[in-house]
């Protein structure tokens, strides 16, 4: 599934990003209004967001989801310990973003 966190941001312009994702914001707030379903794992020593993307949904480039769910920025490793939230259902995200 190809979701783009950046399709329905009004300063993107052919692929190219010029300002914030918009849908980013739109996942945390539907997170924060409980309309996400979501499962949580804790980080491990050395794992990265592409790799576990791409176990949980067969795509390593939707890391940025993981990323926009936990609100943890943009880094691919984080530390071990941190608590990561992983949307379960990507047609969620897709109506959120696309």
């Amino acid at each position: 599934m190809a979701i783009s966190r950046y399709s329905r941001d009004n300063l993107v312009s052919q692929g190219r990003a010029f300002g914030t994702a918009g849908g980013v914001m739109r996942i945390r707030l539907a997170i924060r209004q409980n309309q996400i379903a979501l499962k949580q794992i804790t980080m491990k020593e050395d794992a990265r967001l592409d790799v576990l993307a791409g176990r949980e949904y067969g795509d390593a480039s939707l890391w940025w989801v993981i990323a926009a769910a936990s609100n943890i920025g943009w880094g691919l490793q984080v530390p071990a310990g941190t608590r990561i939230l992983i949307p379960t259902t990507l047609s969620q995200i897709a109506d959120l973003v696309e």
